[in-house]
């Protein structure tokens, strides 16, 4: 006797399936900054002030990166690696100048972005 089942079983497992968005859809929107950490506590205080200013915009694969003090930066980006919720993703400029950067959700619906060297920024949904 062979095992089919039933539609209702087949609906059910499609729509679990369907309902995982990709790192890519998670993306999407603006994200600011709200708090740094991994600096050297003599600079805490500026990197502070300095991360409200930090803006993130995903809209398809375009990327606009706004940090304080300096003009916005847009490009493409692409997914290089994503497990779970880490990612690898590779910012690509209009010069064509490639950045490669982790970032990662948190549980409480946070994006970690983590630069060189271990700062590690912050950021929340707008």
């Amino acid at each position: 006797m062979r095992f089919l089942p039933s539609p209702l079983f087949l609906v059910v497992l499609l729509s679990l399936v369907g309902c995982s968005k990709s790192p890519r859809d998670r993306l999407q929107g603006r994200w600011v900054g709200e708090a740094v950490s991994n600096v050297q506590p003599d600079q805490q205080g500026r990197a502070d002030g300095w991360v409200k200013g930090t803006r993130l915009e995903f809209a398809a694969n375009k990327v606009t990166v706004g940090i304080p003090a300096e003009s916005a930066r847009s490009g493409t980006y692409t997914v290089a690696r994503a497990e779970g919720n880490d990612m690898e993703l590779v910012f690509k400029r209009p010069e064509g100048v490639e950045d490669r950067t982790r970032m990662r959700f948190t549980e409480d619906g946070r994006l970690a972005w983590t630069l060189k060297g271990g700062t590690e920024i912050m950021l929340r949904r707008e």
